[in-house]
């Protein structure tokens, strides 16, 4: 149905020509679905962005053939394409938020494509548009017609921008990277109703990820991207099973199994640098059990370093007529845990569980409405500015998204060295520049990297640099949040590996929050499970994973993608 052959990208850059795309070839079926899979940077999108000739002419150079049934893509006018684009293949973008004009309701957005492509009235358009909400499974449809990108969830904008592809009822659907960083229970959903939308509609499906256990759930046929080349094909049951490629080996490895216990995560390197196979790399990397239950001794005859007590965090919702809140989201609700020295302590749920707001109200960013928060003898709750600022080099936090918990206009040594300015730590900024970047080195970054901002840095380098400056005044308590959700899982096995290493090294204690149960079990000594604001499980993570006590925990567990 579609044949790609040699294509080639090339991007204009101040340096010459940059080859993203070397030469490529490969042919999709009717019926079929195709997994293109690969780290951030291999050519995966800007190949499906050419497919639909959406890349910018003025700054890239395509050369091959792409042919739809006999039609080359390639040698047809712009008026053309723009009939091919929707009615005979769509695209569900990679995010969807940056995707939708946040101006605009989803509605509106959805009926515009209908109306242009297919001609129909404005009535006909909303009523086809509920249609296809209702077919991508969106609750309250006529209610999200009208609202805004915002003021939806991203796994129901990600629903939208499916409705929006399936508008015109194409014969291919591309989705890019449509569940990078939603939960497992919302990206096996979105899975599901891409098959079954698939199954009901005869299309082909290009599906692209970084992550393979995602695509083993889907693809009958996966491509592997690898610096802009297909470094292997190979029908999906055979790929998982018996993978040749060195790089598919390290894909494969990388991501967190919850069927070992690895005292670090294997990465691609291990893989390219030596012959070896999966289970070899697993084995030598095994946590000994014996010495798993010697650490787990040694952390609970301690006292605890920090003890959460009922606390609660609520937030008014409505007022009534003089202003008087009448409802409150409950988002944190009498919680209580304690948390040992040296130990990471997961925390685990979905989104608007209350994962980040507890976090949160720990470090009183945001305040507690009740219960006691005690570390090393003091009550949080009870400090004034000055002693909370003074206690805060002890205790810190990543946050989830390092671009924008990163100033802009400062380069990453000024980021990192402002805290230590703030507490007045050693006695000039030359000896602070040489503490960053000791620092910047030990999370696996150069010293020239001082002087760069922060978007001259990738997502996983960026990830580095908060850590760095999390370890700046030396703390005992690191709160993580989210910290590996939207990182390739190449990148996230790295990161993770680095937060262990530290971990060893400074003797820091975590809270590690994650919606991903698999990279909770392989980081955590214990784990939360939370649950509308509740801690609904608490406990050894073998045991929780393989006895869950709710429902609610055993649906987290049969989200995680297997192979």
């Amino acid at each position: 149905m579609l044949s790609v052959n040699n294509l080639t990208i090339q991007f204009k850059t101040p340096n010459g020509l940059f080859d993203a795309v070397k030469g490529i070839s490969f042919n999709l079926a009717k019926g079929e679905t195709i997994g293109i899979v690969g780290e951030s940077g291999s050519g995966k999108s800007v190949t499906s962005l050419s497919l639909m000739r959406l890349l910018d002419k003025s700054n890239s150079m395509v050369s091959g053939t792409v042919l739809l049934d006999d039609i080359d893509l390639f040698g047809i006018s712009e008026e053309e394409i723009r009939a091919v684009r929707g009615n005979r293949i769509a695209m569900i973008f990679q995010e969807p938020m940056t995707s939708l004009n946040p101006v605009l309701t989803c509605g509106y957005q959805v009926t515009e494509a209908i109306q242009l492509h297919l001609g129909t009235t404005a009535a006909e358009a909303k009523a086809q548009a509920i249609k296809l909400f209702k077919e991508v499974q969106l609750p309250r449809p006529e209610a999200i017609f009208d609202s805004y990108p915002h003021q939806i969830s991203g796994g129901q904008k990600q629903r939208v921008m499916t409705a929006m592809a399936l508008s015109c009822d194409p014969e291919i659907l591309i989705a890019d990277e449509p569940t990078t960083a939603l939960d497992v229970t919302v990206q096996k959903t979105i899975i599901d109703l891409l098959k079954k939308l698939k199954d009901e509609r005869g299309m082909s499906l290009v599906f692209i990820s970084h992550d393979l256990g995602v695509v083993h759930q889907i693809a009958d046929r996966v491509l592997v991207m690898y610096k802009g080349e297909i470094v292997e094909q190979e029908k999906a049951t055979t790929l998982f099973t018996h993978p040749q490629h060195p790089y598919t080996k390290g894909l494969l490895a990388c991501r967190p199994a919850v069927k070992y216990h690895l005292k670090k995560l294997p990465i691609i390197a291990d893989f390219t640098n030596r012959d070896t196979s999966i289970a070899d790399i697993r084995k030598e990397y095994n946590y000994p059990k014996a010495e798993l239950a010697e650490r787990k001794k040694r952390l609970y005859s301690q006292q605890p370093l920090l003890e959460v007590k009922e606390l609660s965090t609520w937030f008014p919702v409505s007022s009534g007529i003089f202003g008087q809140s009448k409802n409150v989201i409950k988002a944190v609700n009498k919680v209580s845990f304690d948390v040992y020295p040296g130990e990471t302590l997961g925390l685990v749920g979905e989104s608007g569980c209350g994962k980040t707001t507890l976090g949160r109200s720990i470090l009183r960013l945001i305040e507690p409405t009740a219960g006691t928060i005690n570390f090393e003898g003091n009550d949080l709750r009870k400090l004034n500015k000055t002693d909370l600022r003074n206690i805060r080099r002890d205790i810190q936090i990543i946050f989830q998204d390092p671009y924008s918990s990163l100033n802009p206009r400062l380069t990453v040594g000024e980021s990192i060295m402002e805290p230590l300015q703030v507490h007045n730590l050693y006695n000039n900024n030359t000896q602070r520049k040489k503490r960053v970047i000791e620092l910047l080195e030990r999370v696996n970054l150069l010293p020239e990297h001082f002087n760069r901002y922060p978007h001259e840095f990738s997502g996983g380098q960026r990830q580095r640099i908060v850590i760095a400056r999390a370890l700046a005044l030396q703390p005992k308590f690191i709160i993580c949040d989210e910290s590996v959700s939207a990182l390739d899982v190449s990148v996230q096995a790295q990161v993770l590996n680095l937060i262990r290493e530290l971990q060893q090294e400074f003797n820091l204690t975590y809270i590690f929050i994650s919606h991903d149960l698999s990279v909770i079990k392989h980081i955590s000594d214990r784990m939360m499970v939370m649950n509308k604001g509740e801690i609904i499980e608490i406990g050894d993570p073998d045991e929780i994973y393989t006895h869950p006590k709710e429902e609610y925990t055993r649906r987290l567990i049969d989200s995680i993608p297997a192979f």
